[in-house]
This record gives structure tokens, C-alpha cells and sequence, in this order.
């Protein structure tokens, strides 16, 4: 497991189990987070980031609900496999990740022109 790059801004008005739901799927969605690469537990991760174990469970809920992580008793929680590329990515999809990215830059303290500067450098 590697260490995740997950911070928590408690002064966003973004709910923190949205910020860590958003940095999540930023991280796997860039293949950060590989596939098949476990997860803290939720009471590690509340624990490393100083939030509620019910705050982290809902992160991970909603990441298994977008079929971007699977939780298997004895297995523990872990990336799962990306689903099969499209050649024309859906707009509303593209939003999401959008949004997921831009709210993860801004929990780590990211102004919209570091963002966008990210965005072109990840681009190039």
C-alpha cells in the first residue's frame, strides 16, 4: 500500500468525506491508485487524517457505488479494475472527474490557476 497523498481542509465548505471521496477517485482515476492496490482501513485513514471513522466509511461507500473501489471481508478494501475504454467519453463523466479533481486541488490549498496549470501540464 502506498502512502496516500489525502488531505483534509477543515475551513473548505467542501464536507471532508467529500474531499477524501474526491481525492480517492482523482488518485485512481489517474492510476495513482492501481488496480487491485488495497486501501487503508477506515479507522486507519479517520485515524492518519484526524476525521471521524464515519466520515472516512462514507468516502469509501460512495466510491464502491461508483465501482471505483470493492471491499471484501478478509481481502480489505481495493482498487478496483477500471472499466473498459470508450472512444467517446460521456460529457456528464468528464464533468464529474472534473469537479472530483478540482475539489481535491483545492483541499490541498491549489488556486484555480495552479489548477488550470496542472491541467495543461498533465495534457502535454
Amino acid at each position: 500500500m502506498t502512502a496516500l497523498a489525502v488531505r483534509v481542509d477543515t475551513t473548505s465548505p467542501t464536507p471532508p468525506y467529500e474531499q477524501v471521496r474526491a481525492q480517492l477517485a482523482a488518485l485512481i482515476a489517474t492510476g495513482r491508485l492501481a488496480e487491485d492496490e488495497r486501501l487503508p482501513t477506515v479507522r486507519q485513514l479517520a485515524i492518519d487524517l484526524g476525521l471521524a471513522p464515519g466520515t472516512v466509511a462514507r468516502a469509501y461507500r460512495e466510491l464502491e457505488t461508483a465501482k471505483l473501489i470493492r471491499t471484501r471481508r478478509g481481502a480489505g478494501t481495493r482498487v478496483a479494475a477500471p472499466p473498459p475504454a470508450r472512444k467517446h467519453p460521456d460529457p456528464a463523466q468528464l464533468d464529474k472527474l472534473a469537479d472530483d479533481f478540482t475539489a481535491a486541488a483545492r483541499a490541498l490549498g491549489a488556486d484555480p490557476e495552479a489548477i488550470l496549470t496542472a491541467v495543461r501540464k498533465a495534457l502535454d
